[in-house]
């Protein structure tokens, strides 16, 4: 059988991630001892998957134990499990069956961001600062500094033609490449090039990517529009009526003033840099992709 260390943490039960694959014997508690920690990386519920949770418990009761810790004051903070904690509560359960377990602050937070990384329905905005929060408490830093780090470390990479080992042989870079190896989402590379660039996005456009309210590939686009006004009202028709990426494009166009030409030719010469950066000739699925794209450049430049 795979240890835990063989496996990342998607495959493996909540329980397993941190204290390995052993049997938890669960008790019974009331639901009334247990608390929610004042750190909860989990800040939005969707309302229909929650519903669905609800009935299930109604109908069969808590299926997989919640995971908690003991506190001074004789009671239970949550540590795992806060969805089948609050359709309990819904529902109206005097008592709940849990796992116990002395747990020191960090771990106890670790193992909650853990939990909640291993989501099949987590948002990319969710995903993105469960992640960033992780990785600051595996390294002992702040949220603000894993930013930095990260881009750091995407720098140096791109400096060098050798592996990744021997270009970040420093003891932070080995900590998140097992951060990464761990979760089996996708590789630090990965996360740097997709996913911090949400960060940047604005506020409006953020909070409904978190409600889970808009697709990324929709929420990015919508994002380009400077004008604040015009931005949140696209957000809003997009979300009321669920506008196609095609729809959503088709209307900025139409708000949007026609680029002068020496925009277009800055455009131009942009686009080409990142090709040749890319160097997308390399890549074949790319380059099929591309060679479809010049041939339409080239018929399009041979009209009179």
């Amino acid at each position: 059988m795979n240890s835990r260390r063989d496996r990342p943490y998607q495959q493996m039960k909540p329980l397993d991630i941190l204290f390995g694959e052993s049997q938890s014997v669960a008790e019974i508690v009331a639901i009334e001892s247990i608390c929610l920690p004042p750190q909860q990386p989990r800040r939005y519920f969707d309302p229909q998957a929650m519903q669905e949770l609800v009935e299930s418990v109604r109908q069969h009761g808590i299926l997989q134990p919640l995971l908690v810790r003991s506190r001074p004051d004789n009671k239970h903070e949550l540590v795992a499990g806060e969805r089948r904690y609050r359709a309990a509560t819904e529902v109206g359960l005097a008592e709940v069956p849990v796992v116990i377990r002395e747990l020191t602050d960090e771990e106890a937070m670790q193992l909650s961001l853990i939990e909640n990384l291993c989501r099949e329905d987590l948002n990319p905005v969710e995903e993105t600062e469960g992640i960033l929060q992780l990785l600051a408490i595996r390294l002992g830093s702040e949220v603000a500094d894993i930013t930095p780090l990260l881009y750091k470390m995407k720098n140096a990479a791109d400096k060098q033609d050798e592996s990744r080992h021997n270009v970040m042989p420093n003891p932070e870079a080995q900590v998140v490449e097992e951060v990464f190896t761990s979760l089996g989402l996708m590789t630090w590379e990965s996360f740097v090039k997709n996913r911090l660039p949400l960060l940047n996005l604005s506020e409006d456009v953020l909070t409904a990517l978190r409600e889970g309210k808009i697709a990324y590939t929709k929420a990015k686009v919508i994002a380009r529009i400077k004008d604040e006004t015009a931005r949140q009202e696209l957000l809003a028709v997009a979300i009321a009526e669920n506008l196609s990426l095609s729809q959503i494009q088709s209307r900025i166009k139409a708000i949007q003033p026609p680029s002068d030409p020496d925009q277009r030719k800055e455009r131009i010469e942009g686009t080409m840099k990142r090709v040749k950066q890319a160097k997308v000739w390399e890549d074949q699925q790319k380059w099929s992709r591309l060679e479809t794209l010049l041939a339409q450049i080239e018929e399009l430049l041979g009209e009179e």
